[in-house]
């Protein structure tokens, strides 16, 4: 049987409530220190790209060239979002804007190849600080907290929509 988030409250234990607190406070540490950081890597490109711009460039690059619409609809968030987000992407030559081609009035979003060497930048570095964070950690232990904070995203996420917010990119592999 499904349960709502008030079900799940009421079946909550005193120790799954001890749990819960934790859980809801280290969620808040993660989410302070990845902002303080933006969780940007390591090394001369460490801290270079802001959450919004790695999330753009990195769907354009899963998904390739699109209409601000589409991206907006596929990042879960609305299109003047997404206009304002890209803006500073095309004027630092990271993403080009082109005609559609079966359409030339509509504009089309393209990562440049700027863009996909900045990118790339940035996830080696991003990658190098993961290893770096959970080099004591068993690659099951990767596998397994990797999972997991994938299931927690498509849950908060899920929640979201359901409740017709606008919410972050999904997708785990553009974090």
């Amino acid at each position: 049987m499904p349960t709502t988030p008030e079900m799940s409250m009421d079946m909550t234990t005193l120790g799954d409530t001890a749990l819960l607190d934790t859980l809801q406070h280290e969620v808040a540490v993660f989410a302070r220190r990845a902002e303080q950081t933006r969780l940007g890597g390591v090394g001369q490109v460490r801290n270079s790209m802001d959450r919004a711009a790695y999330l753009l460039l990195n769907r354009l690059d899963k998904e390739g060239p699109m209409g601000v619409k589409a991206l907006a609809a596929s990042m879960g968030i609305d299109s003047s979002t997404v206009t304002r987000q890209v803006a500073p992407l095309v004027d630092t030559g990271l993403v080009k804007r082109t005609s559609h081609p079966e359409d030339g009035r509509a504009v089309v979003l393209q990562l440049s190849p700027r863009g996909l060497a900045r990118l790339d930048e940035v996830r080696s570095s991003r990658r190098q600080l993961m290893a770096e964070l959970t080099q004591g950690w068993a690659p099951e232990e990767r596998e397994v907290f990797c999972a997991l904070l994938t299931r927690f995203n498509t849950g908060l996420s899920a929640r979201m929509s359901a409740q017709g917010a606008p919410g972050p990119d999904e997708t785990p592999s553009a974090s």
